[in-house]
Formats: structure tokens, C-alpha cells, sequence
């Protein structure tokens, strides 16, 4: 090595050429744009050959965590925060996802590397906190689109009176339980600072996740099932409870009446005259557009924010109509859910829900790497006891509040445990409420960051509950019934009664089944053995005359009893993605056990199956995949003929308009 020079400044967006000089170590300082702190990050570059140094050059800019130089200039902050964000949350994600940890927790993960507690990454978090934001508003849009108060007000005794009462009962659960613990010492200061910290504890509990659970009903093609529909329907209860509370939550300190029932007041304002106009107006201007579907996206989005800004401005309205100020004002998301929410019953709905969950994504990742981002270091162990702890209460409270409601309600003992396993976890609303009670300085940053752990663990238990959930049942079955959780009562089989048809499970083909036998055969109806558990669909299956019982399809007494072993023809219509605790062949088995001379027939999903169905038993072995390409290939052969429409109006004069048939499902 030569003699070695004074280091000199030189600036990453200014990239001159250097005299290289053999033989001489040079060192180059960079600037950190970011935060325009001169932190000088010496880099030694070594002597040889001329030919060597753009090379060596290369290496060195790559290294230097400077922006990016276009011609236009360097990178914008805010692009180079958002760009690294999604860098480590992306790759994160493809780990955590492997090892089978779900996503959230890798972004909140991303957070902390790029945040304060971790690297420093990210010098600007508050660029990430306003994508953030954005991400909150789509998220609420989404959640609003599936709600159709028309489908909830239909669901009946079970949803309507559970989701009324789990959230109060809840979050009455948790102010209990919190003042006991603080009676008693435990948490600290952690909870006993501040007055409003036991109702933030019942705010934790007494919400679940929509984006996990959602996401794993529609991974495990189980959302249209029971405990998939009524889980859907609590959950959005819970997120308008969890809306209504972040609404009101700037007046805990002073909670007067007037204030909490104005916000009340300019909620139902914005929902009316939302509601008004997407009934009458919106459903013009999407005709217009409903064959281009990315003008459907804009204008949705567009909807989205006429609500938003209608909201935020509602006293400007008034102050400007009537010459007084009457602090209706809505806040961003609570408009968000509501623009949903009125254009859910659109038959667009389903096209704007695909093309916003891509946009939607993007931001919501964000958010939880903005949350990660917050994310204080532990300065204590009781941070991490005290969301041991939540964790634990929030699955404690599925079992002695959501549980009793969805039984006592009407739901069976199956199907209430399987759904309050499921909703085991706390909700990204409850880190979102925990967030503003730091800011609005309710509870402590302490407190908050136990509230996160409390939310990653259980997230991280979720995927196991979600899928062991009928195990649950199974090991808790015998202490439920001796506490008074029975299971429903089958009605055994008379021994001169006899059936034409049993079919055993009650999922889509079911219901297409029971209608068109009813319409071609209406003589036999009183002939056909429905054998199902789901006792909620019972009585609507009764009402079409044919005879219905509780029981366990996997097990051989169990369809004796029920009267399997009297009927001519056995048919298996639920596929094995839907079927929990036992699957077709066993099905077949345990009915040709019971029934050695009836005709068997089964549903298959893998073309493999149908092999193996047969020789368990089955004498005809259906794939819904084939039926329903032999039934397209039909109509293609008319379309490429020219006789569509009269294709269709000849299969309509039969079997009628697909929407007006009247099925169970």
C-alpha cells in the first residue's frame, strides 16, 4: 500500500470521475441524505490495476445506503421508506409463511428491524404511518362491502342476539378481570397507570381477527359453511362495535352524553344519505361502466372518498346550510365502512372486492410495519408476562362468553365451540385502539406494546386452534355434557320406517339436490333421510317435508340409529375439503356397513379418489370438476354455434332463473 490521503467529503449525488492514482488508498465519505446528519461511513477502496476501479466503485455505491440516482435527481424519502418496508416485509413473509407463522407477524417483524428498536432503517416513520392510514380506510371499505344488512337481519335468533351481546359482555369481562388483577398486584404499573386501562384490556378481549380468520375459512374453502357464516357475521359485528368504540374514544376523559350522541347522530346522518344515494344514483352510473371493470375499481374507490369527505365535513355542511356548527363530523374510517356497506348489495360488489383487496394488501402491510415500527423495546418482564397473560384471556373469554351465547342462541354444541376455537386471537382493531389510547395518553406505551405481543402470539396460535378445533370438541365433549352442553338429540328410526334416499351431510349439493328432487319428485319427499349436524338448518330442511336428524356421518351406529341402514339409495354430497373428522371413504365404509344392499353414491375431489371410493364400497362415484366442465362444454358447443340464447332460454324454461330458485343454502 502507497501513502495514504486525507479523507475528503464527497457527495453519493455527485458522482465525478476520480483520478485513480495506483498504489494509493483513498477514502471516500458519504452523506446520508435521509436526515442531512453528515455520518461519514469511511470506505477503503484498494490499489491495483485502473482497469479494476470502476468494479471497485460499483461495490462501494452499492454498499453505501444512499439513495438511488436517476437523472431527475435522488429517491424521495418516502420511496425509499415505503421500498424498504416492503423489501424485508416480502421476504419476511416468504420465511414466516414456510415455516408456517402467519404473515402479520413478519410484517411486524419488518417494523421493529427498520424501526428505532432495530436497524434505524427507516429515519421517517411518519411517511409509513400515512400509507398506513390509507391502508386503514381501504381495509374498513372491504369490511363494509361485506356487510349486507340484509343477510345479517336474515341469519337469524343466533347472530343477531350473539353479536349484540359478546362485545359488551367482553369488554365488561375485561374491566372485572383487570381491576381483580390490579386488586391482587399483578401487572404492575402497567396496568394500574391510568384509569381508562381496564377498559382498554376489554377492548383487547373482546374482538377477534378478520384478516386471519377470514383469510384461513377461505384457504380451507369453508367460509359458506356454518361456523363460516357465523363467524363471518360475529366478526363484523365486532368490527363495527370496534368502530363505534374508535369513534367515541376522544371523549373517554370527559365522557358527557352530548358529544358521544352527536358522533352517534352524524354516523346515522352519513348512513342515510349515503344509503339514499347509493340506492338511487350509484346503480345508474355502474351500469354505465359495467363492462370495464377497471372503471369499476376507480369508481369505487371514488365512492369510498366522496363518503369519507362527506364525513369529515359535515360540520362545514351545516355551518354553511343552517349557520350552525353542530360537531356531526364523521371520522375517516367509520365513512370508510359505511361506503362499503351501502354499495354492498350491488351486484358489483364481488368485482370491487377483488380489484380493491390488491391495492388493499399493499396498505395494510404497510400498517403493520408502521405498528411494528412503534414497537417500544421491553424495558421490563412484565411487559412480556402481562401479553402472556392477554393471550391467555382472550382464549379464556371465547370459551365462557362466546361459547354459552352461540349455544344458548340456538347453535349446536358442535358448532359454537368449533367457532369460538376459531375467533380465539385478539383483532388488528384492538392494536388499533391501543395505538390511539397512547397517543390520546390513556394507557401507557408500556401497555400497548404488551397488547401487541398479546396479538402476535396469538396470531401465531391461530393456524393450530383454527385447525384443531373439532379435536377440541372432541376431547371437551364428555365435560360439556356434564355441565350441561349436550350434544342434539337424534330421533332413532322407527322399525318400519323405510327411505328412498338418504343423504348424508347438508353442504351446496345438498340443497340443489333437495330442490330439484322436491320439483321433478314431489311424492317422495317424505321418503328422503337428510342426516346432518348442523341442527341450524333443520328445521328449513323439515319445512321441505323430508325427515332430518343429528348425527355423526363417520360413525356406523350413529347412521343405524338414524335409520341409513332403511334406504334404498345412500348418497355422499359433501366433499372431503368441507368434512371435518372424517372424510368420504369413511362415509362409504361405515354405510356399507350398516347397509350392504343399498346403492351407493359418493363425491370425489382428486380424479385418484374415485379409485379408491369404489373400493371402499361405492357403486357411483360423482367429481363435481367434471360435471360442471361436461355442462360448459355444452353451452360453449351452443355458443360457437350461434345458439347461446336459445340455449339458455331452453335450459331457463326448465329449471328456471338461477337466482330464483328457493334452496335451503
Amino acid at each position: 500500500m502507497g501513502t495514504e490521503y486525507d479523507s475528503v467529503e464527497y457527495p453519493v449525488q455527485a458522482y465525478e470521475p476520480i483520478q485513480y492514482q495506483p498504489g494509493l488508498t483513498m477514502k471516500i465519505t458519504a452523506r446520508n441524505h435521509r436526515d442531512y446528519n453528515y455520518r461519514k461511513k469511511y470506505l477503503v477502496v484498494g490499489s491495483g490495476p485502473a482497469s479494476r476501479y470502476p468494479a471497485c466503485m460499483a461495490m462501494l455505491l452499492f454498499m453505501i445506503p444512499a439513495p438511488v440516482v436517476a437523472s431527475a435527481g435522488s429517491l424521495p424519502s418516502l420511496v425509499q421508506d415505503i421500498g424498504l418496508s416492503i423489501v424485508l416485509a416480502g421476504v419476511l413473509a416468504i420465511v414466516f409463511t414456510r415455516l408456517g407463522i402467519p404473515e402479520i407477524a413478519a410484517f411486524l417483524v419488518a417494523g421493529v428491524v427498520l424501526g428505532p428498536v432495530g436497524a434505524g432503517l427507516v429515519t421517517e416513520p411518519d411517511n409509513i404511518e400515512t400509507i398506513a392510514g390509507l391502508g386503514l380506510i381501504f381495509l374498513l371499505f372491504l369490511i363494509g362491502l361485506e356487510i349486507d344488512v340484509r343477510k345479517l337481519l336474515a341469519s337469524g335468533r343466533i347472530l343477531i342476539v350473539t353479536g349484540l351481546l359478546q362485545y359488551p359482555l367482553c369488554v365488561a369481562f375485561g374491566v372485572i378481570v383487570t381491576k381483580l388483577l390490579i386488586w391482587f398486584g399483578v401487572g404492575g404499573e402497567l396496568l394500574a397507570a391510568g384509569i381508562h386501562t381496564p377498559l382498554y384490556i376489554g377492548f383487547v378481549l373482546a374482538a377477534s381477527s378478520t384478516l386471519l380468520v377470514v383469510k384461513l375459512f377461505q384457504q380451507s374453502f369453508q367460509l359458506d359453511t356454518e361456523t363460516g357464516r357465523i363467524s363471518l357475521g360475529l366478526l363484523i359485528f365486532q368490527d363495527i362495535w370496534a368502530i363505534a368504540m374508535i369513534a367515541i374514544q376522544p371523549s373517554f376523559d370527559a365522557p358527557e352524553v352530548g358529544p358521544i350522541f352527536r358522533s352517534f347522530a352524524g354516523i346515522v346522518a352519513l348512513g342515510l344519505m349515503a344509503a339514499l344515494f347509493a340506492r338511487y344514483v350509484i346503480p345508474i352510473g355502474f351500469r354505465w361502466i359495467a363492462k370495464m371493470p377497471e372503471v369499476i375499481f376507480m369508481a369505487a374507490l371514488s365512492w369510498c372518498f366522496i363518503v369519507v369527505f362527506l364525513g369529515m365535513n359535515l360540520d362545514v355542511i351545516t355551518q354553511a346550510i343552517i349557520g350552525i356548527d353542530l360537531h356531526l363530523a364523521v371520522g375517516a374510517e367509520m365513512g370508510a365502512l359505511i361506503a362499503g356497506a351501502t354499495i354492498a348489495s350491488l351486484p358489483y360488489s364481488i368485482e370491487i372486492i377483488g380489484k380493491v383487496s390488491v391495492v388493499k394488501d399493499f396498505f395494510v402491510t404497510l400498517f403493520f410495519v408502521g405498528l411494528g415500527m412503534s414497537i417500544p423495546a421491553p424495558d421490563s418482564y412484565e411487559v412480556i408476562m402481562l401479553a402472556g397473560l392477554l393471550a391467555a384471556l382472550a382464549l379464556l373469554v371465547r370459551y365462557l362468553l362466546f361459547f354459552p351465547l352461540l349455544y344458548f342462541s340456538g347453535l349446536d354444541r358442535r358448532n359454537a365451540m368449533v367457532t369460538s376455537t376459531r375467533l380465539a386471537q385478539i383483532s388488528e382493531f384492538s392494536l388499533v385502539i391501543g395505538f390511539l389510547g397512547v397517543k390520546l395518553g390513556h394507557i401507557s406505551s408500556g401497555l400497548n406494546s404488551s397488547i401487541i405481543f398479546a396479538f402476535v402470539i396469538t396470531a401465531l396460535l391461530t393456524p393450530v386452534m383454527f385447525r384443531q378445533a373439532d379435536a377440541i370438541h372432541e376431547k371437551l365433549g364428555a365435560f360439556l355434557g356434564r355441565i350441561g352442553f349436550s350434544l342434539p338429540t337424534g330421533k332413532m328410526a322407527d322399525d318400519d320406517e323405510s327411505f328412498s334416499v338418504a343423504i348424508l351431510g347438508f353442504h351446496r349439493v345438498a340443497s340443489s339436490l333437495l330442490h330439484d328432487l322436491e320439483r321433478n319428485y314431489p311424492g317422495i319427499m317424505s321418503r328422503i333421510l337428510v342426516v346432518d349436524f348442523n341442527v341450524g338448518l333443520h328445521s328449513r330442511i323439515a319445512a321441505r317435508g323430508a325427515v332430518v336428524r343429528y348425527g355423526d356421518l363417520g360413525n356406523s351406529e350413529t347412521l343405524r340409529h338414524a335409520g341409513v341402514d332403511k334406504a334404498r339409495v345412500v348418497v355422499c354430497t359433501v366433499p372431503d375439503n368441507v368434512l371435518k373428522g372424517t372424510s368420504n371413504r369413511r362415509i362409504v365404509e361405515a354405510a356399507r356397513r350398516v347397509n350392504p344392499d343399498a346403492i351407493i353414491i359418493a363425491n370425489a375431489i382428486e380424479l385418484a379418489e374415485s379409485k379408491r371410493l369404489y373400493a371402499a364400497g361405492a357403486d357411483y362415484v360423482f367429481l363435481q370438476r367434471i360435471e360442471a366442465a361436461q355442462a360448459v362444454c355444452t353451452a360453449i358447443e351452443k355458443a360457437l354455434a350461434g345458439e347461446i340464447d336459445t340455449y339458455r332460454e331452453s335450459i331457463e324454461a326448465v329449471e328456471g332463473e338461477w337466482h330464483l330458485r328457493k334452496e335451503v343454502l
